[in-house]
C-alpha cells in the first residue's frame, strides 16, 4: 500500500519543465498514472498519462525477457537496437509532449 499520494500536494517536487515554463512534457503525471494503476483505475491512469500506460506492458516484457535471459547468463541483446527503431521511439516522445500542449491536445494533458 502507498504511504504518500501523489495526488496530494506537497510530497513530490514539481516538474521542472512545468514549474518553468508552464508546458506539460512527457513524463507529466506518470507517477500520478501508476499510482491509479495500482489502485485499478486505467481509466484515471488514461487521463494522467495515456503514453505511459499504452507503454508499460511493453516495458514490463522487455523487462521479463531481460530477467529471464540474465538467469540463463545469457546477454540481453545480440546487438544494439536500430538506429530507426530510437528515433522513432525519440519522435513518439517528442509529437506527444507537444500535442498534449496544443489546444486540440489538451485530452492529453494531465
Amino acid at each position: 500500500m502507498a504511504v504518500v499520494d501523489p495526488n496530494e500536494p506537497g510530497h513530490y517536487p514539481p516538474c521542472p519543465l512545468l514549474a518553468l515554463t508552464g508546458l506539460y512534457c512527457p513524463g507529466c503525471g506518470t507517477l500520478r498514472a501508476l499510482h491509479a494503476l495500482t489502485r485499478g483505475d486505467i481509466g484515471a491512469a488514461l487521463g494522467l498519462n495515456a503514453l505511459f500506460v499504452v507503454l508499460l506492458p511493453m516495458a514490463a516484457a522487455l523487462w521479463v525477457r531481460w530477467a529471464v535471459r540474465s538467469w540463463q547468463g545469457r546477454p540481453f541483446a545480440e546487438k544494439a537496437p536500430h538506429p530507426a527503431i530510437v528515433w522513432a521511439f525519440l519522435a513518439l516522445l517528442i509529437s506527444y509532449g507537444v500535442v498534449r500542449n496544443l489546444p486540440f491536445g489538451q485530452f492529453l494533458a494531465p
